[in-house]
C-alpha cells in the first residue's frame, strides 16, 4: 500500500542538568567548585532511504522522542549525552511544519539529511561559574529544554514526467508499453488506485538514453480541492519537468472539454503546475471516427497533437522521444511552498530595518493586584535558572533588574504587596 502522506509529533530530548557541588576531601579542605555540566539532550532527524518506497511506518499519527540528557554530577563529571534518533523515509519526502504549512526540507537524494527538533543543551555545572571575583558559586544552569513540533511528511514521487488525463484515456496501458511496468489494466471505466513508476528507454544516435515516467491516477474536476482521488496526487505531479497530457478520442466525451477542465485543475491547484510545458497525445486512435474528432480538437485547442493507438503502438515511440528531448530542454520547478531562490540553492537577503525586534517580556494584568511577566526571551531564561538554592534566586532577580522589569511594572501602576508571576514563580513587588 502506498502511504504518501503522514502527520507526526516529534520531541528532542531536554539538556542535563548542571550540578552544584563542592570538593571535599582530607587533604583539600578549600578544594573550590567541582559541579559538572549535565549532558545533551538527544535530537531527531529524517534521513532519506532508497529501500523504503512508502510512509506507512508513519501512517497513524504518533510521537518520536528522543532521550533527555543525564544530569551533572559531583568531581567534574559531566552528565551522559542521549543518542539521537533517526527516521528512515523513502527518497523524494517533503517535510512541513503543519502549524504554519512552513517548508522544513526536501530529502530528494539517498542519504539526505534533517534535523526535525534539534535536543536541548546541557546546563553548566557551578564549576563554570568559578573566576577571580566570584571562587565559590553556588549557582549552576538547568539543561536548555528540547523542541516538540508537529510535522507533516509528503512522499512527492521523483518523476521527469507524468502521465496525465481523466481515468480510462489510457494512461496505465501506455505506461505498460514503455516500461514494462505491469500496471493493471482493463476494458471497462476505471481509474488507478495509486501512482506507478517505470524507466522509459529512447534511442537516438548516439545511444540509448533514459528517464523516469509516473502514471497519475486520473484526475476529475475539483481534484484540487479534495473531490475524488485527485488532490492525493496532484502533489506528486510537482517533480514533473514535463507533463504528457493524455485526451481520449473514443467518442465518449468531448476531448477539448476534457482538455480543458485537467489544465483547470492544474492551475487551481498551485504549484505553477499548468507552467510545466505539455505534450499533448490523442489516445484510442484506433477507435472508429478518432482521425475526425482529433481534427476537431486540434483547431479547438489551437495545438497539433501526436495520435497514439496502444493496439498497434503507432506514435508511442515519436511520444516518447519528444518528451525526453524536452525533459532535456526544461528546468526544475520549486515545489509548492518553497521559494523559487530556496529551491536552487539562492541567497535569501533579509532586511533589518523591515524586521520588527521581538520585546524581551510582556507584561500583563489580569486582575488589580496581580501582574503577569511573560515574552519567549524571558521564559527561556528563567527555565535555565536553578532557583534550589538562594543564590540561584538572587541570579533571577538580578537578571529581571537589568531588563527593567521594576520601571516597567512601575508604568503599569504597581504598588507595594502586589504579586508578580513568572512562570510558577512568584515575589512580592517592593518599591
Amino acid at each position: 500500500m502506498l502511504i504518501d502522506r503522514a502527520v507526526i509529533e516529534v520531541r528532542s530530548g531536554n539538556g542535563g542538568n548542571g550540578a552544584i557541588s563542592f570538593l571535599r576531601e582530607k587533604n583539600l579542605p578549600r578544594g573550590g567548585p567541582d559541579g559538572g555540566n549535565g549532558g545533551r539532550g538527544g535530537s531527531v532527524f529524517l534521513r532519506a532511504r532508497g529501500d523504503v518506497n512508502t510512509l506507512l511506518a508513519y501512517r497513524h499519527s504518533r510521537l518520536i522522542a528522543a532521550e533527555d540528557g543525564e544530569k551533572g554530577d559531583k568531581k567534574m563529571r559531566f552528565g551522559r549525552g542521549a543518542e539521537d534518533v533517526y527516521c528512515d523515509v523513502p527518497v523524494g519526502t517533503v517535510v512541513y511544519e503543519e502549524s504554519t504549512g512552513a517548508f522544513m526540507a526536501d530529502l530528494s537524494h539517498e542519504g539526505d539529511v534533517v534535523c526535525l527538533a534539534k535536543g536541548g543543551r546541557g546546563g553548566r555545572g557551578n564549576a563554570a561559574f568559578k573566576s577571580a571575583r566570584l571562587k565559590a558559586p553556588k549557582i549552576a544552569e538547568n539543561g536548555f529544554p528540547g523542541e516538540r513540533k508537529r510535522i507533516v511528511l509528503e512522499l512527492k514521487l521523483l518523476a521527469d514526467a507524468g502521465l496525465i488525463g481523466f481515468p480510462s484515456v489510457g494512461k496505465s496501458t501506455l505506461l505498460n508499453i514503455v516500461t514494462k511496468a505491469n500496471v493493471p489494466t482493463a476494458d471497462y471505466p476505471f481509474t488507478t488506485l495509486t501512482p506507478n513508476l517505470g524507466v522509459v528507454t529512447v534511442h537516438f544516435n548516439d545511444g540509448p538514453h533514459q528517464f523516469v515516467l509516473a502514471d497519475m491516477p486520473g484526475l476529475i474536476e475539483g481534484a484540487h480541492e479534495g473531490k475524488g482521488l485527485g488532490i492525493t496526487f496532484l502533489r506528486h505531479i510537482e517533480r514533473c519537468r514535463v507533463l504528457v497530457h493524455m485526451v481520449s478520442m473514443d467518442g465518449e466525451s468531448d476531448p477539448y472539454e476534457s482538455y480543458k477542465a485537467i489544465n483547470e485543475e492544474l492551475k487551481l491547484y498551485g504549484a505553477r503546475l499548468e507552467q510545466r510545458p505539455q505534450i499533448v497525445v490523442a489516445t484510442k486512435m484506433d477507435c472508429e471516427g478518432a482521425e475526425e474528432r482529433k481534427r476537431a480538437f486540434d483547431e479547438a485547442a489551437g495545438i497539433e497533437s501526436i495520435g497514439i493507438s496502444a493496439l498497434t503502438d503507432e506514435g508511442v515511440e515519436s511520444v516518447m522521444k519528444k518528451t525526453y528531448e524536452l525533459i532535456t530542454k526544461t528546468p526544475l520547478f520549486p515545489l509548492k511552498g518553497v521559494e523559487e531562490e530556496e529551491a536552487i540553492g539562492g541567497v535569501k537577503v533579509y532586511d533589518a530595518h523591515l524586521d520588527k525586534p521581538e520585546e524581551a517580556f510582556v507584561i500583563l494584568r489580569p486582575s488589580e493586584h496581580v501582574f503577569v511577566i511573560t515574552g519567549e526571551e524571558v521564559t527561556k531564561r528563567y527555565g535555565l535558572i536553578n532557583l534550589s538554592t538562594d543564590a540561584g534566586v538572587a541570579q533571577l532577580i538580578s537578571y529581571l533588574q537589568r531588563l527593567g522589569i521594576d520601571e516597567a511594572l512601575k508604568q503599569k501602576g504597581a504598588v507595594n504587596g502586589d504579586t508578580v508571576r513568572l512562570v510558577d514563580f512568584e515575589f512580592e513587588y517592593i518599591e
